[in-house]
């Protein structure tokens, strides 16, 4: 089995860890190749740089349908993830959307925690996209002057926050920057703390172990009249 991680940015540092992510869950049992958006925008923190990534991975997916038997979208705003699933017979799963429906399965409500105050609006309507508002206790980011305190520290404080006042029993990472802490952070918090590229790598290797792929009878079909 080969699965293609395609991070939507061009950043190659976070390139690096999404695939050190993969490699360390994946053991060997199956391949994995985490590959940048080079035309992208660094970071995507707008909606903006969400449009200027899709030409580079609609084209990254055509040119490798026939070579992978999955694709992952590894950003947790999902950015063209419809797109990428109408364009390519193959399973194409989101990192927001399979870590968010994961914990939803893992506790009563769960918590999104995101990098910025900007992004907290973007991520509740990606949540109710998916119709888990129900389940949803609350985005957070982190608060006050964190200036001083580590990616994994500010982020913490997050969580904290969110499973004290919002009574969140899971805690979703919300970047794929965040790659790598979750089992750090899970060890402090006592509650389940999502990674989206492991989650997305459970549901990609699932749907291709058991022979699904996305429907293409209405939603999906291009073709359709």
């Amino acid at each position: 089995m080969k699965i293609l991680i395609i991070n939507p940015n061009s950043d190659l540092e976070m390139t690096k860890a999404i695939q050190k992510t993969a490699d360390n869950f994946a053991k060997g049992e199956y391949e994995v190749v985490c590959q940048s958006n080079p035309d992208a925008p660094r970071f995507i923190e707008t909606y903006e740089d969400e449009v200027k990534t899709a030409p580079g991975m609609i084209r990254l997916v055509k040119e490798n349908e026939e070579k992978f038997d999955a694709f992952i979208n590894a950003c947790h705003c999902d950015p063209n993830l419809d797109a990428l699933k109408e364009i390519t017979k193959i399973p194409v799963v989101g990192i927001g959307e399979a870590s968010m429906k994961i914990a939803s399965m893992l506790g009563h409500k769960f918590s999104v925690v995101s990098g910025a105050k900007h992004s907290i609006p973007n991520k509740e309507a990606v949540i109710r996209k998916y119709h888990l508002q129900d389940a949803m206790a609350s985005v957070r980011a982190p608060e006050g002057d964190v200036s001083k305190l580590s990616g994994e520290e500010k982020y913490l404080q997050a969580a904290k926050l969110a499973i004290e006042e919002d009574k969140a029993e899971v805690i979703v990472l919300g970047c794929a920057g965040m790659t790598g802490l979750d089992k750090k952070m899970q060890k402090k918090l006592g509650v389940p703390v999502l990674d989206g590229v492991v989650c997305a790598l459970i549901i990609a290797t699932g749907l291709v172990k058991y022979g699904v792929s996305t429907s293409k009878i209405r939603r999906y079909n291009p073709n359709l009249e």
